[in-house]
C-alpha cells in the first residue's frame, strides 16, 4: 500500500536490525526470542520514535513550522527525540516537561537541554495540558508552531508503525522465520494502534502484545479504548477498510507496577538479565517493564516454550543515567 501526498522526513537508520536473543531465552528455560532494534535508529541515542517524528514532521515542514511543540514527562524519550529531530531541521523546539526543574539535569533532560530545546515545567501536566498556551505565545511573538502530539501518537505517527511492521515482515522472510507473538511497550497508543493495523495489512497470524506500563488514561477516555479509535482513524486515513473492536486489542495492564516510571523488582531484574546475557541495556521506564512482563508471561506459561516472540526495542537507554540512585 502506498500512501499518496503524505511527505516524509528522513531522521533515522532504517532498517533496524533483528537479533536472537539465544542466551537470555536459556536463561529463562523459554520460547525462542529475537528483539527489533529500534534503540538503534540513530537520532539522539535513538528510539522507536524516530519512526513517528519522520512523518510528524514531514507534515510540519510541509505546512511550513518554524517551531516544534511537544510534551512529556521530565525523562522523555520522546522529547529528547522530538529536540534531536527539530535541531537537525534547524527548527526551534519548545518542550512542556511534568515537575519542576532539577538541580541536576541528568539522563534525555540532559540531552534536551544540549540540543538546544526550550523547557516549560509543566508541574503535574506531563502530557500537553498546557500547550494551547504555549501555542498562543508562540504565535504573538511571530513564530509558526506545529504541535507533535504526546509520544508521537497520532495517525501520522500510527503510519509509521504500519511501516515499521512492513519493514520487521521482509526481515523475517529473509531469515525464514515466524512469529507466535510481539511484545512491546505500550505508553501513549501509537505504536500499538499501528502494529495492530500493519497486521490486519499483512494478514499476519502473530499476536500483537503490548505491555501497559502507566496507569494514567489518555485523555478522557481509557487507554484501550483510545488505542482502539487510534487504530480505526488511522485506517480511514490510509483509505483501509479494516475496523478494529476489542477483540482484536491486547493490552496487558497486570505490571504498571505503582505507576508510570516507579522502578521495582520486575524492572530491575529484567535491566540486569538482559545486560547480563545480551550486552543489551533496556530503560527503567519502558523497555524494562515491558521486558520485565515478558519474563512473567514466559513463566507463567501463557507464552509456551514451543512459541517464537519478538521483543520490540523502543529505545529509551538515556535514562538509565537518571535512575542511577
Amino acid at each position: 500500500m502506498t500512501y499518496k501526498n503524505i511527505p516524509r522526513q528522513s531522521l533515522g537508520f532504517f532498517p533496524t536490525p533483528v537479533v536472537e536473543l539465544t542466551k537470555l531465552a536459556e536463561a529463562l528455560d523459554g520460547p525462542r526470542i529475537l528483539m527489533k532494534r529500534d534503540d538503534n535508529t540513530g537520532l539522539a541515542f535513538g528510539g522507536n520514535k524516530t519512526r513517528k517524528l519522520e512523518f510528524i514532521l514531514g507534515d510540519a515542514l510541509a505546512h511550513g513550522a518554524d517551531t516544534i511543540i511537544s510534551a512529556g514527562a521530565a525523562q522523555s524519550n520522546h522529547c529528547r527525540q522530538t529536540a534531536a529531530a527539530a535541531a537537525s531541521l534547524q527548527l526551534e523546539c519548545h518542550l512542556i516537561l511534568g515537575g519542576k526543574e532539577p538541580d541536576v539535569m541528568s539522563g534525555n533532560l540532559l540531552l534536551d537541554r544540549i540540543l538546544g530545546a526550550h523547557i516549560h515545567w509543566g508541574g503535574k501536566n506531563r502530557k500537553g495540558e498546557d500547550i494551547p498556551q504555549i501555542v498562543e505565545e508562540l504565535k504573538k511573538s511571530g513564530k509558526k508552531p506545529y504541535i507533535v502530539p504526546y509520544g508521537g501518537s497520532n495517525e501520522l505517527g500510527a503510519l509509521s508503525f504500519v511501516e515499521a511492521l512492513k519493514e520487521l515482515d521482509l526481515q523475517l522472510q529473509n531469515l525464514n522465520e515466524s512469529l507466535t507473538h510481539i511484545v512491546f511497550a505500550s505508553s501513549s497508543g501509537g505504536t500499538q494502534a499501528g502494529l495492530m493495523l500493519g497486521k490486519k495489512c499483512l494478514n499476519a497470524a502473530f499476536q500483537i502484545v503490548g505491555i501497559n506500563i502507566d496507569k494514567d488514561e489518555t485523555g478522557k477516555i481509557p487507554f484501550n479504548q483510545f488505542i482502539l479509535s487510534l487504530a480505526n482513524d488511522t485506517a480511514e486515513f490510509i483509505g483501509s477498510h479494516y475496523r478494529f473492536s476489542e477483540e482484536d486489542l491486547i493490552l496487558d495492564s497486570s505490571y504498571v507496577g505503582e505507576g508510570y516510571g516507579v522502578v521495582g523488582h520486575l524492572e530491575n531484574e529484567a535491566i540486569s538479565l538482559t545486560a547480563q546475557t545480551e550486552g543489551i541495556l533496556l530503560d527503567p521506564v519502558y523497555t524494562g517493564r515491558a521486558m520485565g512482563g515478558l519474563f512473567d508471561l514466559i513463566r507463567s506459561g501463557k507464552i509456551a516454550k514451543t512459541d517464537s516472540v519478538l521483543f520490540w526495542h523502543t529505545g529509551g537507554t538515556p535514562a538509565l543515567f537518571a535512575y542511577s540512585e
